[in-house]
């Protein structure tokens, strides 16, 4: 027998059960779904959470272009970025996004909320955004959860 009989059981690549999941994104706040998807992306909701692992589900968002901001985030805010070339930083408003391409104001936020490095790099290799309902991720049997029970 153990002298210990609490040993911490980590997860591993073998043990994660990773699933696929299907969001809406219709009337959702962008700020609040980007944390939900997050949590959900990072296996923050499952009891065998481990920090340095990829144990989340994988995640499949639709309606993208349906998102909305509160307050006056359309117009105020800006998403700068930065081409590399003397005098290329570009400005870009929600609002000329969402008519541009609706799938970038999702992804840099949800971008924004998993770690540095790595695993965060890796983790955002999970999660796909589609604009309209249609997405070709069918042969995955993604699980349509509502995201108002989580917390």
């Amino acid at each position: 027998m153990d002298a210990l009989s609490y040993k911490t059981k980590y997860q591993t690549k073998s043990t994660a059960k990773k699933e696929w999941v299907l969001v809406d994104a219709e009337n959702e706040v962008v700020g609040r779904l980007a944390t939900k998807i997050a949590m959900i992306i990072r296996g923050k909701h499952k009891t065998n959470f481990t920090p340095h692992m990829d144990g989340g589900d994988n995640v499949i968002i639709i309606n993208a272009e349906k998102v909305r901001f509160t307050g006056k985030k359309t117009t105020d805010k800006e998403y700068k970025r930065y081409t590399g070339y003397p005098g290329g930083q570009r400005i870009a408003s929600p609002k000329t996004l969402l008519i541009k391409n609706p799938t970038e104001i999702l992804a840099h936020a949800i971008h924004g909320m998993l770690p540095k490095g790595r695993l965060g790099r890796n983790l955002n290799t999970n999660v796909r955004i589609f604009v309209g309902t249609e997405h070709g991720m069918e042969a995955q049997q993604p699980k349509k959860i509502d995201l108002s029970k989580i917390k």
